[in-house]
């Protein structure tokens, strides 16, 4: 006697697959769309406008110029420069901040994502007053070790990392709290030793956390103005970096400051495109 196949899963396998596409495509009310869209033109019509408002016949000539290309190469090396001092700091900072309790450890991640709602000016004149000449540390560097760091390629590098790194310490925090603790107690329970399992074990689990907070942080120190200009000026070749070469050139060549934005705006869609494909998965 042959006996006919089950066909009770198919309805609801059916019906879970409806619930799933209300459940992704719910009705949007219009109470709510409507300011949705306002906000979404609200952040793009300034980067269309720029698009329409660019000088497209003559921006070949406008970016071949040798301040455009010195002020990019700057950038880009301060930039670079700035998340590696960050990776290199901030990573240990996050370890401290997930991995172990101490007094006041509420306080110290306070502190650490100041520099996140702390206008840049204001970072960059309390970097002048700690690393200046007359500084409570720039003071020391000068007479004993002859270091000047403000209005120098190298104060330009610390302006970034000091508002880059807390992007770095948010993200590998995060990653080092969802990564199981238990692989580390392990690797202990092996012989070990803590710095050893951090290396070997920590490292490779939280590496996606710590490649999208470098990847964060190195677009931040990019963008950054404020606390570059105040702690290290604004000197073509030594400190002028991109945004500050747009400031300067929006004061008597808005073409040409128009022309530096679209290089911004296209780097930094490149690092927002790499981050997402790279780092962020998508249901």
């Amino acid at each position: 006697m042959s006996s006919a196949p089950p066909t009770a899963a198919a309805p609801d396998t059916a019906v879970s697959s409806r619930t799933r596409a209300r459940r992704r495509s719910p009705h949007i009310p219009y109470a709510l769309l409507l300011p949705a869209l306002l906000g979404l033109a609200f952040l793009v019509l300034p980067l269309a406008g720029l698009l329409v408002r660019a000088p497209w016949s003559t921006l070949p000539s406008q970016l071949s110029s040798s301040e455009v290309w010195e002020a990019l190469r700057l950038s880009l090396i301060c930039a670079t420069a700035a998340t590696g001092l960050s990776l290199l700091l901030g990573v240990p900072l996050a370890w401290l901040l997930a991995r172990t309790d101490f007094p006041g450890r509420r306080f110290v991640r306070s502190l650490v994502t100041l520099p996140l709602v702390l206008p840049p000016v204001v970072g960059g004149v309390a970097l002048l007053l700690v690393l200046g000449r007359n500084g409570l540390v720039g003071r020391w560097l000068d007479t004993a070790f002859g270091i000047t760091l403000p209005f120098h390629t190298s104060g330009v590098v610390l302006a970034e990392a000091f508002v880059a790194m807390p992007f770095l310490v948010i993200s590998v925090e995060g990653a080092l709290r969802a990564a199981d603790p238990r692989y580390e107690e392990a690797a202990a329970t092996l012989g070990a030793s803590r710095l050893t399992a951090f290396r070997r074990v920590t490292l490779p689990l939280i590496a996606p956390g710590i490649g999208a907070g470098a990847v964060l942080a190195w677009a931040r120190a990019l963008g950054e103005f404020g606390a570059t200009i105040t702690f290290a000026g604004n000197f073509p070749g030594q400190t002028q970096t991109m945004p500050l070469a747009v400031y300067l050139a929006m004061e008597s060549d808005p073409e040409a400051a128009i022309a530096l934005s679209l290089v911004l705006l296209a780097v930094s869609i490149a690092v927002l495109a790499g981050l997402r494909d790279r780092w962020i998965s998508s249901p």
